[in-house]
């Protein structure tokens, strides 16, 4: 028997205070893909001189390489090492895994539809993904 993989991520971004998300499947998990997601989420964001993002990140290798290229409207904070209860996406896993669980995918063509038509349902479930996100002691304006 030969075991044979093929992966597919999901990158996914909240504002808590909205509840609103933002939803990418890439082939791999390095800072060339990083790079490219950072820069679509900032474009699709609205980031800008008027509009700087923060993004809140955990410590992972592709997240704080010195190959990671920010664009000039996010500003990163790395979340101090195992706490990813301080990470408010981290809620959001449970909601992305809802249609896999005891799931069987012949093809990552397969899955990767699933998973692009379940990211669609999360984008229009603010209220959800506010309430799961949107911490009560989050503080800010």
């Amino acid at each position: 028997m030969q075991h044979r993989y093929e992966w597919l991520y999901v990158y996914g971004f909240v504002e808590p205070k909205t509840g609103k998300t933002y939803w990418y499947l890439i082939p791999r998990v390095n800072t060339k893909w990083l790079n490219l997601v950072l820069k679509t989420f900032a474009a699709e964001a609205g980031a800008s001189p008027q509009k700087i993002l923060l993004l809140v990140q955990d410590r992972a290798g592709w997240h704080t390489s010195n190959k990671v290229k920010l664009p000039a409207s996010l500003v990163t904070e790395l979340l101090p090492p195992y706490s990813p209860e301080l990470q408010p996406a981290e809620r959001l896993w449970s909601l992305v895994d809802e249609p896999l669980v005891n799931e069987h995918f012949e093809s990552i063509e397969q899955l990767e539809n699933v998973l692009a038509a379940r990211c669609c349902v999360l984008q229009e479930m603010t209220d959800e993904i506010k309430n799961l996100t949107h911490y009560h002691w989050l503080n800010y304006s």
